[in-house]
């Protein structure tokens, strides 16, 4: 595979186990929003306010951005940052003041920053590519699409008009973090992580404006809170650390730190508050055990995009069969998740799956020395994602994040 095949659908969509709450309506799609307890004592800083972080956006650059847009300057600041790739350029020119003078201010690592582990995430990404690549692509991908506030601000957002497109140019987010030198100078991720940060900041202003969102029956006025980039988190890294786990994909504790460390970074860089960025992965399930598990539902949105993303893997002619990916999907989140999404079941597949994918893993790891027969298969869905989502399947090469200038035309 190039380097655009390894990660991640689950970013794409974005940037709990198996397991499907009961306490969200499968009826109506309304999230069961628990009262915020998780301690900022189990922060990265160990401290804070203890605000809920469903009331915290990121005010100083949704100011800027939104002034940005009124101003009819979007499409003067995606073409002063066409060429904007690596850490170590410098802040293009042509930006307005505003933005420049923001954007100057916010490439730094944060303090509590660890370079040592941040390479050895690199080095633990690249050697579990494969299992990350379909734990964020198939489950965390998928499951994004049973979160309700972020079904309905990806549909309803310009992006949501063409998925494709969407997964295209927000597929360098996942791939940037898990780069060898993400955090290095020669490395993409910080212009990456400042670029989508814009961009949510662009879809709080827009969003609102939509008549069709304001109708779609979602519970809060701005999307994008911190609370929301934190639930989508959970949705990929805390979901693929569970996962990795239970599928007993041999990792050191220095590996699990090292990743977790990654994404607390990461966090820190889309404006999440440090107070709400966990300090261990205890803290992280306990804070996703909070804030993702009881909220999954089914809504109108979440199914059809649902259906988008799987159609378009399906649509690769690999062999595959979308019984198969459909299997995949149930084997990661479950069969109600699957059942709702209408996820049509396919009996034979779900067994291959049950008894082909530990066996793949086992000789990926070296742990058996034979190939399973069903080896085959699972790398041709690997190969069926990855052509699907890179670049509109034209190559494998980085595609722009830019910011949008409006919201979904039409519902």
């Amino acid at each position: 595979m190039n380097r655009r095949s390894v990660l991640t659908l689950g970013a794409a969509l974005g940037l709990a186990g198996a397991v499907v709450p009961k306490a969200a309506s499968a009826t109506t799609g309304v999230a069961a929003q628990r009262e915020w307890t998780w301690a900022p004592s189990q922060s990265i800083v160990g401290a804070g306010s203890g605000v809920d972080p469903q009331w915290v956006w990121d005010d100083e650059i949704d100011g800027i951005i939104a002034n940005m847009i009124d101003a009819g300057q979007t499409a003067q600041v995606n073409a002063a940052m066409d060429g904007w790739v690596n850490n170590w350029q410098p802040i293009p020119s042509g930006l307005p003041p505003e933005v420049s003078g923001w954007l100057n201010g916010h490439k730094q690592l944060p303090p509590w920053a660890d370079m040592t582990k941040l390479r050895r995430a690199a080095d633990f990404n690249r050697r579990k590519d494969t299992y990350l690549f379909m734990i964020y692509g198939v489950g965390g991908g998928i499951m994004s699409t049973v979160i309700p506030r972020e079904a309905r601000s990806v549909y309803h957002s310009k992006g949501g008009a063409d998925m494709q497109d969407r997964a295209a140019k927000t597929f360098s987010f996942g791939y940037d973090l898990s780069d060898i030198n993400a955090f290095e100078n020669t490395g993409e991720f910080i212009v990456t992580a400042n670029r989508t940060r814009m961009v949510h900041a662009a879809v709080r202003h827009l969003l609102p404006q939509s008549p069709h969102w304001q109708a779609s029956g979602h519970d809060e006025q701005i999307p994008i809170s911190n609370h929301d980039i934190l639930v989508t988190f959970h949705s990929t890294g805390t979901f693929a650390h569970q996962k990795l786990k239970e599928w007993k994909v041999p990792m050191s504790r220095a590996d699990e730190e090292a990743f977790l460390h990654s994404w607390q970074v990461a966090l820190h860089f889309l404006g999440v508050k440090d107070e709400y960025i966990p300090a261990s992965w205890d803290a992280a399930h306990a804070q996703a055990a909070q804030i993702l598990t009881p909220i999954l539902a089914p809504t109108t949105e979440g199914k059809y995009l649902a259906e988008v993303l799987l159609g378009l893997v399906a649509q690769v002619d690999l062999g595959l069969t979308r019984g198969f990916l459909n299997e995949f999907v149930r084997y990661q989140l479950g069969n109600e998740v699957g059942d709702w999404l209408g996820l049509k079941r396919d009996y034979v597949s779900a067994a291959t799956i049950r008894v082909g994918w530990p066996s793949y893993i086992l000789f990926r790891e070296g742990l058996i020395p034979v190939m399973p027969v069903n080896f085959y298969l699972f790398d041709q869905l690997l190969r069926a994602i990855a052509m699907a989502f890179l670049n509109r399947g034209a190559s494998g090469l980085t595609t722009p994040i830019t910011i949008p200038d409006m919201n979904r035309p039409t519902p």
